[in-house]
């Protein structure tokens, strides 16, 4: 920041500068005096994440670290990693959900750009960038879609051109998309020559998730987020912004969050591409969110009425979590997110979402 200035102010400055969407997002994000580093509540002050919603999804996530450390063979340490942490409310309820045993095992690290929060469990390390040569679960809730990408639209001779943006969200067409970009969108997102129609170039979001997963040396790394597959991408893009629990106009000023849904299957694609040439990756998996979750002992099912007589503390508690579940699985809602899974090493992630009754006691 220069001195003598302000975050504001250097936000105020940018506004007449004419930028592409990505360079803008991640000033307005990550920067100085960017969304992400604002106030001590973070993310969960404007938008609700699964996370948010319900300590059941921690709850889920830590059985899935339970099958991960089986599959491994019960290595110590056993590493959590939560990619973009907020003010680290995963990664503290999965520490808060597992077994004795595995929690001896298990170390916890928190990845954000933000300052560590106060009062945050001793065990967790906080970092800027995942941890390299680890063994576990790499788990990002809704990060993927927080990692900028540039804007392409249609313009009127059919050309796909870089969508540049002011400050304050005001945007015009530049140069036509060239080079890596241009190959990308040919490949995952092709878009026909009708004047308007837009996409996002999701390489920036290929290049991270094949780094953090590079990151383990093995385990599984799962991506949760809003997201679209080539067959069904949408004609006019998603990027939009968020504001105290409001959806709205996305403005690049620092003022809201930023995001755009994440073309899951490239960036499944974008890890295999980078392992060795006489090494084949294991499969990855892309599933909705609600048969993960279905796999990992979490229903929406409401308790029998009857119980409301005999024990009508259990049955508040039962139907509180049968409404959480709900929400978590929902169509059309929070159920409906992508979860891309990616093995590394001798770790098959099918396997890992078998619905089973009960668990193995770790």
């Amino acid at each position: 920041m220069t001195a003598g200035t302000t975050g504001a102010e250097e936000v105020s400055e940018a506004h007449g500068e004419w930028r592409g969407w990505r360079e803008a997002a991640q000033e307005a994000l990550y920067g100085p005096a960017g969304f992400y580093r604002a106030g001590p509540e973070g993310p969960a002050g404007h938008f609700r994440t699964s996370v948010h919603a319900s300590p059941l999804f921690a709850a889920a996530v830590a059985r899935l670290l339970c099958r991960v450390d089986q599959a491994l063979g019960r290595p110590a340490p056993l590493a959590f990693v939560d990619m973009a942490a907020g003010r680290g409310e995963l990664v503290t309820g999965v520490l808060a959900s597992l077994p004795a045993a595995v929690s001896a095992r298990t170390r916890a690290y928190a990845v954000e750009v933000a300052g560590r929060p106060e009062g945050l469990d001793h065990r967790i390390e906080w970092l800027a960038e995942p941890p390299r040569g680890v063994t576990g679960l790499l788990f990002a809730n809704e990060w993927l879609d927080n990692v900028p990408v540039e804007v392409a639209e249609v313009d009127a001779a059919g050309v796909a051109r870089r969508v540049l943006v002011r400050g304050d969200g005001t945007e015009r067409l530049g140069e036509p998309v060239a080079g890596a970009e241009a190959a990308w969108l040919a490949r995952w997102w092709p878009l026909p020559g009708d004047e308007g129609l837009r996409a996002e170039i999701g390489l920036p979001r290929d290049i991270a998730w094949a780094s953090a997963v590079a990151s383990l040396d093995a385990g599984l790394a799962v991506a949760a987020d809003y997201a679209h597959t080539v067959g069904s991408r949408p004609p006019f893009g998603t990027l939009t912004g968020f504001r105290a629990g409001r959806e709205t106009r996305p403005v690049p000023d620092g003022s809201c969050d930023i995001t755009a849904h994440v073309a899951l299957d490239a960036c499944a694609s974008a890890h295999a591409a980078r392992c060795a040439p006489d090494r084949t990756p294991p499969d990855a998996l892309v599933r909705p969110q609600r048969e993960a979750l279905r796999a990992l002992g979490l229903t929406g099912v409401r308790p029998p009425l009857a119980l409301a007589s005999t024990d009508p503390a259990a049955y508040v508690r039962a139907l509180t979590r049968a409404s959480q579940a709900a929400e978590l699985l929902a169509p059309g809602g929070l159920g409906d997110f992508g979860w891309l899974l990616q093995p590394v090493g001798a770790v098959d992630a099918a396997a890992l979402l078998v619905d089973v009754a009960d668990d193995e006691e770790q």
